[in-house]
């Protein structure tokens, strides 16, 4: 049984940093793609960033670009989100997804897999 469980949220200032953290265990090999989305209440899922764990160019949203980072641990299975700069409209929950594609849109239908989300909350 997949499992993604998420670490790191927290509440910041503007202009402050966090690292979201997501562990990965039950899969059967280590080829997927790892994605974070995220949702502010009242609006819909956002895709945040994903990278295949076999290598290749993470993927951003807009929104994002230049201020976070994704990476991920092959030794560990574990998956990060380096944000940097932020501001209040990045305070949402934030949620770990895997997803059995090697390269998938950030879009929720194409992740199969969810963590229990990870609140992070920026203030001005």
């Amino acid at each position: 049984q997949v499992q993604l469980v998420e670490s790191g949220g927290g509440s910041v200032q503007t202009g402050g940093s966090l690292t979201l953290s997501c562990a990965a265990s039950g899969y059967r090999d280590s080829r997927y793609c790892m994605a974070w989305f995220r949702q502010a209440p009242g609006k819909e899922r956002e895709g945040v960033a994903s990278i295949y764990t076999r290598g290749g160019m993470p993927n951003y949203a807009d929104s994002v670009k230049g201020r976070f980072t994704i990476s991920h641990d092959n030794a560990n299975n574990t998956v990060y989100l380096q944000m940097n700069s932020l501001k209040p409209e990045d305070t949402a929950m934030y949620y770990c997804a895997a997803s059995s594609f090697k390269t998938a849109p950030l879009k929720a239908s194409f992740f199969g897999h969810w963590g229990q989300g990870t609140q992070v909350t920026v203030s001005s």
